[in-house]
């Protein structure tokens, strides 16, 4: 089809494994002509997952280290828009297709590096980063989750490839901005190093705020505090867990033996529907309810609904009347009359059962291609689409090995693209005005990440919260840096036309919710088209897809994805002990950056038929997306049996956690296996052995010696060993003081910033957005994320309204300058 949002865009895909192929799946499906290029011999990778991150791609064999096979290259780079590598720093440059040789051949290419570690950093840029040394390096593996910490396992090794997921979205977004401004600013090279992408993917686990009040403590980081402080033993059971566990945030046992997990907390109205929907209105009646933003000395009760947790008095009797209510019905039953009551939860699923469920099939979060090698094969679907895009849903396969070679004639004989130099300053969206009616992670996490790219950001909150302040304040000092703040009443006449004033004046309006929540805001596509028909409407949510289905108005978060797609099973090991990976915001991050990949399409679009619309992402498209490894099944399918569970180490003997004299280090050799161990004296013995004991033999040999020890034994080629990291490690040793002044983001593959002069007044650190790094667009580091409300009066005036109705706005409660007297309620 030619009439695709990115159908003029030609990319060349030289990306293997996971990170660059999924840029390039992520193009294709939006409609790019994608060419693969693959060394002799076809790619290196022969699993069905990199054939379902080659669907809709073309191929073409290419020997780049020969003279022919390299100038070929850069002749079709001539008649390109977009590179994308994910080799090691320098590789590219060696073959003579690195940064300054494609510019030479095409001024106007974009260009997408994606290696491991930053190539800027001394340490780390030359190691062989396969998907789990990255993970293990950044601290994907260590004190993951408060279950783990409680229950005194680490590490915790899993296969999900979060650094891949979170550097193709980050990267697939650079590209489509870079895109949109060439015309302005010229062609850029931009790197995206996997662990700076991991390291910003997982910020809300490393959040630190000085003197953080008490009261936005969970039960279990209480426990963990009083444990420490006492020094008892962290050896909790998995049983154990339950005492500990918030009732409106935990997984319940239902009368068919599955899971059901329930998100209803932090969000005004949610706790009374849940209990609602099993039946106890009694008890929904009696449970205190106050306003959430007090400080906790002028509290009335203990705890307040709306505000997690729920206190120590009622925690039990609610869990356990819960519990009582979900073993009278199965969870399918449940599951449908949660969703009709609006209050977020999902039965527990693993990743095979999502991939047939009926909801993911009917709304094309999975799709069903048909694949030459495997037959019909469910994939993981779009994971950012435009609405009415007709394309979305009609995925060509990938392609067969070199079948691209008949064409390439006719694409040699095509003039070279034309673009002219630009010599434009600044960011990528400077001037981009974002209306941002969004909250929680998700949804906040696209206007952030919009303001590095120089968009201006307009936050619009209700007057009186819907969500409490754990969510909205402590979540919000990252998720809703560089905004300015709003507080209107949309129930009202005058805070509605306040808001389309704004829309009137936007480029871009975001927010969370389904299709009814939408429409209900007055954001359908023909009101907002006639608002403004210019306007992009960039919409995420729980459930949604290219389609609809049974679920689609459903309501969920973060871990409701993780619960439906697998995850969760995957990370407890089993059905009846599933867990949520991470603490915070693992998937929900993920959705936001997915979601400007999407609306990256949709400025395209714009600038070439002056039309807006709807640019979509979902959470269960994205708790897909870091699956993505093993997220297919068709018939004669390998099973489903990578690493799970709590006592995971490794994925084999060559990829695997190891303790050494003076920690944990991760060892990986995935390709050269038994010669890596061949090539070091100690380990040598050890290569011939059988695989079912090598893991216990290596085991032995490694504790013998340091970690440093064996990174000069076992480093080089394409081995790695690296001790096992941890987010607060990382952040604490590359932590910058905001009051030093401005961060360097572009050398240390970890970047942090401690916010020393923040208007809460306490310092926070916050992880720097040093993901995305281009040669000549400008990266912006955010503001402190303001006080709701800080700029209500300056920006009503800046759409027209005098002093006098901004005034009589206040007095009448239909817009408001604050919340609380304090930035984080105490």
């Amino acid at each position: 089809m030619t009439d695709r949002p990115l159908s003029h865009i030609r990319v060349l895909d030289f990306g293997h494994y996971l990170a660059g192929p999924m840029v390039g799946m992520m193009l294709a499906d939006l409609g790019a002509e994608v060419i693969r290029i693959d060394p002799p011999g076809g790619p290196r990778w022969n699993d069905p997952a990199f054939d379902m991150l080659s669907r809709g791609k073309r191929s073409l064999a290419l020997d780049l280290k020969s003279d022919a096979g390299r100038q070929t290259a850069l002749d079709m780079v001539a008649r390109a828009d977009v590179v994308i590598d994910n080799f090691r720093p320098g590789v590219m440059a060696r073959l003579g297709i690195g940064p300054a040789d494609l510019r030479a051949a095409n001024p106007g290419i974009v260009s997408l590096s994606l290696p491991g570690f930053a190539s800027t950093d001394p340490e780390l840029a030359g190691l062989a980063a396969w998907e789990a040394v990255v993970a293990a390096r950044t601290g994907q593996f260590t004190d993951m989750g408060l279950n783990r910490q409680l229950m005194g396992i680490n590490p915790s090794f899993t296969p999900l490839g979060l650094a891949s997921a979170y550097g193709a979205a980050f990267g697939a977004m650079a590209l489509l901005f870079a895109l949109g401004a060439r015309d302005r600013m010229g062609g850029d090279h931009i790197e995206v190093p996997l662990a700076s992408a991991l390291f910003e993917g997982l910020v809300y686990n490393c959040e630190q705020v000085q003197d953080y009040p008490a009261r936005y403590k969970s039960p279990r980081e209480v426990e963990l505090d009083r444990r420490r402080a006492a020094g008892l033993p962290l050896d909790l059971s998995y049983a154990d867990l339950g005492a500990f566990l918030d009732p409106f945030y935990r997984t319940y046992t239902c009368a068919d033996g599955r899971g059901f997990y329930v998100v209803s907390c932090s969000i005004k109205t949610h706790q009374r529907r849940a209990l609602r929907a099993l039946g106890l209105d009694d008890l929904a009646d009696t449970l205190p309810d106050f306003d959430a933003y007090l400080d906790r000395k002028d509290w009335p009760d203990e705890w307040a609904l709306r505000n997690y947790p729920v206190g120590d008095r009622d925690r039990k009797r609610v869990s356990d009347a819960m519990q009582t209510a979900f073993l009278t019905r199965p969870s399918w039953e449940w599951e449908a009359i949660f969703g009709t009551a609006k209050a977020p939860a999902s039965a527990q699923r693993s990743t095979r059962e999502w991939l047939a469920d009926p909801h993911a099939l009917a709304s094309g979060l999975v799709l069903t291609v048909n694949d030459p090698r495997h037959g019909p094969m469910r994939q993981m679907g779009n994971l950012a689409w435009l609405l009415g895009d007709a394309g979305a849903m009609d995925k060509r396969a990938g392609p067969v090995a070199d079948e691209f070679r008949a064409d390439l004639p006719a694409m040699l004989s095509e003039a070279p693209r034309n673009v002219p130099p630009g010599k434009g300053a600044g960011g990528w969206l400077d001037g981009l005005r974002v209306v941002d009616l969004t909250n929680v992670i998700a949804g906040p996490t696209i206007g952030a990440t919009l303001a590095r790219f120089g968009a201006k950001v307009t936050s619009v909150q209700p007057v009186s919260p819907s969500v409490d302040p754990w969510n909205a304040i402590v979540f919000g000092l990252h998720a809703h840096r560089g905004k300015e703040s709003v507080l209107l009443d949309l129930g009202s006449d005058a805070g509605r036309a306040a808001l389309e004033r704004l829309i009137a004046g936007a480029d871009v309006v975001t927010m969370n919710g389904t299709d009814e929540q939408r429409d209900a805001l007055g954001l359908s596509s023909d009101r907002l088209a006639a608002l403004n028909p210019r306007a992009i409407l960039v919409q995420l949510d729980a459930w949604g897809g290219p389609m609809r289905g049974p679920k689609s108005d459903h309501l969920g978060y973060d871990d409701l994805a993780q619960a439906a797609t697998g995850v969760m099973v995957r990370f407890g090991g089993r059905p009846d002990t599933p867990e949520e990976h991470a603490h915070f915001g693992t998937i929900d991050a993920l959705t936001g950056y997915a979601a400007c990949v999407a609306l990256g399409a949709a400025l395209e679009r714009r600038r070439l038929t002056g039309k807006g619309g709807v640019a979509r992402a979902a959470l269960a498209g994205c708790g897909a997306m870091i699956q993505a490894q093993f997220m297919y099944d068709f018939d004669g399918r390998a099973p489903f049996d990578e690493p799970a569970g709590r006592q995971a180490r490794g994925w084999g003997p060559f990829y695997h956690c190891y303790r050494a004299t003076d920690g944990w280090m991760f060892f990986a050799a995935p390709t050269e296996r038994a010669a890596a161990l061949a090539r070091v004296p100690e380990l040598a013995d050890l290569a011939g052995l059988d695989i079912d004991k090598l893991a216990e033999a290596l085991a032995d040999r490694f504790a013998a010696h340091p970690i440093a020890h064996w990174q000069t034994r076992l480093g080089g080629g394409s081995a790695s060993v690296v001790p096992l990291g941890s987010l607060s490690d990382n952040r604490d040793a590359n932590l910058h003081l905001e009051s030093n002044g401005p961060a360097d983001i572009r050398h240390a593959t970890y970047r942090a910033i401690r916010h020393d002069r923040h208007p809460m007044g306490r310092w926070v650190d916050l992880v720097a957005p040093n993901a995305v790094r281009p040669d000549r667009a400008a990266i912006t580091i955010p503001g402190h994320a303001p006080k709701p409300g800080a700029q209500t009066r300056a920006i009503l005036s800046q759409i027209g309204l005098t002093e006098a109705e901004i005034t009589a706005m206040l007095d009448k409660g239909t817009a408001a300058t604050s919340w609380s007297d304090k930035y984080l309620p105490e």
